[in-house]
């Protein structure tokens, strides 16, 4: 197998000291060099190395050693584990940031407050790496510093790439859409203006007030009044 066993020096002093095993199979079986086999049962090698028992620890059976004494040729085999350990879960930390940068991040926090106000808290502290505590100083100007605060890029600043920003903006703007300010009037549509209502038919009176003929009509009468008049 291609596996060596836990303390694979440890392990060869023991089958060195306790089984007829012959060099090869011990170096097979621990991964080591058979002249360095050979050097521990010398003495010349692992001096105040205590062995350690393949057989407690489950590594290796009785049976397995007795094949390997009978016959010089066979190759032990490592025993499977009977114990499954899961894997370990890998923890996703904040963002580290260089010492020589860190007093550079309430800048940056502050320009993501009033350039992006979409971004939640958890983004901002992907993006430069900082805390909820400091977020909330910041944007409550109670930060130790606020006074001499200036809003700086976090990617001029070299707190995070650009690709990251624009990715969390725009996770940003799919979680919460911005609403649809109001662009003044428009005009109406074509099918508003060119259509033909009952309400636009023009009125008796509107059209009596169009004919030249009633135009004409009531100028002679209003000058024909007025020169009666002066003849009085």
């Amino acid at each position: 197998m291609s596996n060596a066993p836990l303390m694979p020096k440890a392990t060869a002093v023991w089958l060195v000291d306790n089984t007829a095993l012959s060099f090869d199979q011990v170096a097979d079986f621990t991964k080591m060099h058979p002249l360095e086999v050979r050097a521990i049962a010398d003495g010349d090698a692992a001096q105040g190395i205590k062995g350690m028992d393949p057989i407690s620890t489950g590594q290796l059976t009785r049976d397995e050693i007795e094949k390997g004494e009978k016959d010089p040729d066979y190759r032990l085999k490592l025993s499977e584990s009977k114990v499954v350990l899961p894997p370990a879960a890998k923890k996703k930390g904040p963002r580290y940031t260089p010492v020589s940068r860190r007093h550079e991040r309430p800048s940056a926090i502050l320009w993501l407050v009033r350039n992006h106000p979409e971004l939640k808290d958890a983004q901002i502290m992907r993006l430069v790496g900082t805390t909820k505590t400091t977020i909330a100083a910041v944007r409550d100007r109670t930060h130790w510093n606020a006074s001499t605060l200036t809003p700086m890029d976090p990617v001029t600043l070299g707190l995070c790439s650009q690709i990251e920003l624009d990715f969390e903006v725009q996770r940003a703007a799919k979680e919460k859409p911005t609403d649809q300010q109001y662009g003044g009037a428009t005009l109406l549509p074509a099918s508003e203006t060119t259509r033909k209502d009952a309400e636009f038919e023009p009125t008796e009176k509107q059209r009596d007030d169009l004919n030249v003929d009633a135009v004409f009509a009531k100028l002679k009468t209003i000058g024909g009044g007025k020169k009666h008049d002066d003849d009085e």
